[in-house]
Parts: C-alpha cells; structure tokens; sequence
C-alpha cells in the first residue's frame, strides 16, 4: 500500500492508495508539503 501524508499548518492528512502510478498522480497534486512511502 501506498502512503501519501500531508503536512498543514495544524493538521496533518493521509491518504492510501494501492497503485504507485494512481499515489504519484495524487502527490503531483497535493504539493510540495507531501511525503510518499510504502507499507506491506
């Protein structure tokens, strides 16, 4: 599974994804406050 956690002021979001190509799409979106990983 594919991670994407975004970091705001106060707030932080993640997202899960199960594809890598559908997360990097997801993360050229989100901006520069984002960071991929990869879990089993």
């Amino acid at each position: 599974m594919w991670v994407i956690t975004v970091f705001e002021k106060m707030n932080v979001r993640i997202f899960e994804y199960q594809d890598k190509s559908e997360a990097l799409l997801a993360l050229q979106q989100l901006g520069q406050n984002a960071l991929l990983s990869y879990t089993n």
